[in-house]
């Protein structure tokens, strides 16, 4: 299974896109910034979007991509958009309101749209894509419903995206039996605005090193959605926290491998 890195960055600036993650080809999880890095070939592909929560560097990928691929898709059917009925509802409402943006869910024919909204739930699997590719729904902890993944490649080791989540006793539990090759976790601010990391459901670095005691051992980490400007910082605390402990900061364009 291999996972392209679109965008991993808590906000946008030169060279930070938003959270978005490629699986092989056909697969979108979370939809920031980084997809429009795609072709229009490789956005019309994409049969199944998987979305962790309703935030706007989250999301807003999906109504530009459906007004991209809508005349390209052919026969192949709508693109199959999986979220947590809390965050479908925030699309339906507040961005494919044809005030904001146009329903793509009706578009272009009521019968034959490019979008379908598909509602989730947290411990469900899902099978999706050409692959039939196994995905579990984690429970994150957020400010607003939001949940993670667990993809499972062919070995059926997983690559696990947490997605926005401050400390959540209920992640590890739920991965307790998991074979965790990658573990893709946040850590968004430094130890000075932990005080908003805490309200806004965020980590900072005091609080994933407490979290990844309860980890799953053996399992590669990578660091997601750091704020620009504050990498240097989160890094340097980060290794304060965790004396010994391997991780790397993601970038976008970087490729993950998991067999």
């Amino acid at each position: 299974m291999h996972v392209r890195v679109l965008g991993c960055s808590g906000s946008i600036a030169h060279g930070c896109r938003t959270s978005s993650f490629l699986v092989d080809d056909d697969l979108l999880i979370d939809a920031g910034t980084g997809v429009g890095d795609l072709t229009l070939d490789e956005m019309a592909r994409i049969d199944h979007i998987l979305l962790s929560h309703s935030h706007l560097d989250h999301v807003l990928g999906v109504p530009l991509l459906a007004d991209s691929v809508m005349r390209r898709r052919g026969a192949r059917g709508p693109i199959q958009v999986h979220a947590l009925p809390e965050t479908l509802a925030v699309l339906r409402d507040h961005v494919f309101n044809d005030l904001l943006w146009p329903d793509f869910t009706r578009l272009p024919r009521a019968s034959e749209p490019v979008l379908a909204l598909r509602p989730i739930a947290v411990g469900e699997r899902l099978v999706l894509g050409r692959a039939g590719r196994a995905v579990d729904v984690l429970p994150a902890r957020h400010s607003v419903p939001a949940c993670g993944f667990a993809v499972q490649a062919a070995s059926g080791r997983q690559w696990v995206y947490t997605g926005d989540t401050g400390p959540n006793p209920a992640l590890w539990a739920a991965l307790a039996h998991h074979e965790v090759a990658q573990l893709v976790i946040e850590v968004a601010f430094g130890e000075g605005d932990r005080l908003l990391a805490s309200r806004s459901g965020h980590h900072c670095p005091s609080s994933l090193a407490s979290e990844l005691a309860q980890a799953p051992a053996g399992a590669e980490l990578l660091l997601t959605h750091l704020k620009p400007g504050e990498h240097t910082t989160i890094e340097a605390e980060l290794a304060s926290q965790l004396p010994g402990r391997r991780w790397r900061r993601l970038q976008a364009g970087d490729q993950l491998l998991v067999d």
